[in-house]
């Protein structure tokens, strides 16, 4: 199963509009706020840190180019072309190797894990913006990277981070300008509920190793100059034993 076209191209549209001023788009806080808060959670449970990592819906590779400055092999791998054009032209180092993959398609997911063997994942806010058909296809595909070795870090919005987003596009000086592009791409942030998570994992043939809540960072600020905050739930996941 593939990703719909209607999802791909609102991806393409979407990160081609983008801009390449770091922290342009909404959920693209630095690392010091993001990956290295969740790399601090996961990394306990690595049972090999020294296995590739793979950045899963790496959009502009912010990420993407933290864990390979903490990791020997570092892959970011996302849907939309535009995004990784973003990503490469931001990589001068070329810290990271970027490929186009569905990860919803299974085909795909085990060519890569055939490639690099067990690997651990970092996904970050993205099953819950997936169409409901693709969303345990985008976990097993998850499962396929980890292999029996790998662990995955997934974060995503939680329910409550719904009202949150919407009382901010329908506030008084309407929506924050870094929200506007989301709904106007047609994406559809946290529509995915709390309780779905888990369930997806473990018909994925996985188990949940750690878990918690934490606000979800983004760039875009309030009236008022605070930051704005989402909140978020995580998991770490991999296989049992």
């Amino acid at each position: 199963m593939s990703v719909t076209s209607r999802y791909k191209d609102a991806w393409e549209s979407f990160w081609r509009d983008a801009s390449d001023e770091p922290g342009g788009v909404i959920w693209d806080a630095e690392p010091a706020l993001t990956a290295s808060v969740h790399l601090a959670l996961l990394e306990p449970h690595l049972a090999h840190a020294g296995l590739p990592f793979v950045d899963v819906g790496c959009g502009n590779g912010t990420q993407t180019r933290f864990l390979a400055g903490r990791y020997p092999r570092v892959v970011g791998a996302d849907l939309s072309a535009a995004a990784l054009g973003h990503a490469r032209h931001a990589d001068l180092a070329g810290q990271a190797d970027f490929r186009q993959i569905d990860a919803t398609e299974p085909a795909e997911a085990r060519q890569l894990h055939a490639e690099l063997g067990d690997a651990n994942v970092y996904m970050r806010g993205v099953l819950h913006q997936c169409e409901p058909a693709d969303r345990q296809p985008l976990i097993d595909g998850v499962a396929a990277l980890l292999g029996e070795s790998g662990r995955a870090f997934v974060v995503e919005l939680s329910e409550a981070a719904r009202p949150v987003l919407m009382g901010l596009a329908q506030g008084p000086a309407g929506p924050p300008p870094k929200l506007v592009p989301v709904f106007s791409h047609g994406l559809a942030p946290a529509e995915v509920s709390d309780a779905a998570v888990p369930d997806y994992v473990r018909s994925a043939g996985l188990i949940v190793l750690a878990s918690g809540e934490l606000p979800l960072t983004t760039t875009e600020y309030t009236p008022d100059g605070l930051r704005i905050e989402l909140p978020s739930r995580w998991l770490v996941v991999g296989r049992a034993g």
